[in-house]
């Protein structure tokens, strides 16, 4: 939950799990109170009723047995308030007032004496002559509870009796509920308070993990014992955190280390062509005019270096676009007449390399950038070339498979050890340096034929030995490319002579 302003929320969780907790339990308790009042206030009103309806029973049956001042006399010494309508209209009242029963329950002293058993023994058992109940009611008002009863002979009973005793009792109740519940509230303060501490306890050592680790102890992990509960969800996803953010730490250590490395290489292989231009222009200056030929030799060495240096800054270039994801301009495209077309125009560029091509009978379709897998057949024929020296032999092969069309580039020159198969990848790294700088070749060949390879959606791979002996690559593209151009991962600093 956040804050209107977007910042987290970071009230203490203690806190809050503490007083939501004593808050439910206060409303459960209070719940409780009420239902127990509201309960046990209907039982004993109950009570009350039923006692009601039993002196209404008993007096129903001595109707015409006793005359109406017996009767009620022996009704109101049992406490209640009683009033006998007889059938002509005369009416007996007896016992306590309303108001008195409302004041509360009548002194037994102040009782009327009951009439002795023996005195109605007689008329006992001549209960022939009493009356039914035809229709009662019960009304009960402000502390008194009067029950209404008619007879069949036209006699109205009247019964009233005090309830104050029932609301004290649900007072004493719910004073003592009340009590205990406070009681019970502030235990439960101290019991949910330590065990909220002792629960939350892992939130502490993940905060004390973390400041450890923003110490330096990067290698420091929580480890939980089980990962299917909450806190061990979390700890798990730390633990995760943690390790993608120390990875990523390495990876940019390790980007930043290349980068220099890159920048350094870069930057002396630039001196050189450099330096051998700055060299030129110093001897035409000092000769001058004087030797036409010493000047023709020193343009032609100033142009060579100068188109080196072009050469390296291109392919520097290449590389930084690779690096961002470079855009291909695909179309659908048969490789063999375009292998065909290309390795003539490498024939030209390279006449005395013996350039063979083996391609299938069939048309081998593939949705490419034709320029762009120009420039990845020609920096592997090349880095052959290099490798064979001028006379040597190089052969491509096309082949068509299941996952798609396979490419191979193999030369018979000394090969390369199986230690360096991935390190040729590496951006200007030289096998043998003395004749990759003789040849012209910076070491970025190789590196930008594998990122063209890559935003192709293929690969490109140093193999095995092959049957000339030589190096072999293999650049094996999709059998069905995306459209769109893709962004290929960070390449390994790499280079392409040997």
């Amino acid at each position: 939950m956040r804050a209107p302003d977007g910042r987290l929320r970071t009230t203490s969780l203690r806190l809050r799990t503490v007083v939501a907790i004593l808050v439910l339990l206060a409303v459960l308790l209070t719940g409780l109170v009420v239902a127990v009042e509201a309960v046990l206030g209907v039982r004993l009103r109950a009570q009350v009723e039923d006692r009601l309806r039993d002196r209404a029973s008993a007096a129903a049956a001595l109707v015409g047995v006793l005359d109406a001042d017996d009767l009620a006399d022996r009704l109101s010494a049992q406490g209640l308030s009683v009033r006998i309508v007889q059938p002509d209209g005369a009416a007996v009242e007896a016992g306590p007032t309303p108001a008195q029963l409302r004041a509360g329950p009548p002194d037994p002293k102040a009782l009327p004496a009951p009439v002795p058993a023996e005195e109605g023994s007689s008329a006992a058992g001549s209960t022939a002559s009493g009356a039914r109940i035809t229709s009662s009611s019960v009304h009960e008002d402000d502390g008194v509870l009067t029950l209404r009863s008619d007879l069949d002979d036209g006699t109205r009973i009247t019964l009233t009796a005090g309830t104050r005793d029932v609301q004290e009792t649900l007072a004493q109740l719910g004073w003592v509920m009340g009590g205990a519940s406070a009681a019970f509230l502030g235990v439960a303060v101290v019991g949910v308070v330590v065990v909220v501490r002792r629960t939350l306890r892992p939130l502490d050592e993940v905060t004390a993990a973390a400041r450890s680790i923003a110490g330096g102890d990067r290698g420091r992990r929580l480890r939980p014992a089980r990962t299917d509960t909450e806190i061990g969800r979390v700890a798990t996803a730390f633990d995760e955190m943690l390790d993608a953010v120390e990875g990523a730490e390495a990876q940019a250590v390790a980007a930043e280390e290349r980068v220099r490395a890159f920048l350094s290489d870069a930057a002396h292989e630039l001196r050189t062509p450099v330096a051998g231009v700055r060299a030129a222009a110093d001897t035409l200056v000092r000769n001058g005019d004087d030797d036409p030929t010493t000047r023709e030799v020193l343009a032609v060495h100033v142009v060579r270096q100068a188109d080196r240096a072009a050469r390296l800054v291109d392919d520097m270039l290449t590389m930084a676009r690779l690096d961002r994801g470079i855009d291909l301009e695909r179309r659908p495209t048969d490789l063999v007449p375009w292998l065909d077309t290309e390795v003539d125009r490498l024939r030209l560029r390279l006449p005395l390399t013996t350039i063979r091509v083996e391609t299938p009978d069939t048309s081998v379709e593939a949705d490419v950038d034709p320029d762009r897998l120009a420039q990845v057949v020609g920096n592997l024929v090349d880095n052959a070339a290099r490798a064979t020296g001028p006379e040597g032999t190089v052969r491509i092969g096309l082949t068509d498979t299941v996952d798609g069309p396979v490419l191979t580039v193999e030369d018979d020159g000394p090969g390369i050890a199986s230690v360096d198969r991935e390190r040729v990848f590496d951006r200007l790294v030289r096998l043998e340096d003395a004749r990759d700088a003789r040849s012209g070749g910076a070491g970025l060949g190789l590196p930008i034929a594998r990122g063209i390879a890559v935003a192709h959606g293929g690969t490109l791979a140093c193999g095995e030995v092959g049957d000339l002996g030589g190096a072999v690559f293999v650049l094996r593209l999709p059998s069905s490319a995306h459209v769109h151009a893709v962004a290929p991962p960070p390449l390994v600093p790499g280079a392409s002579a040997r």
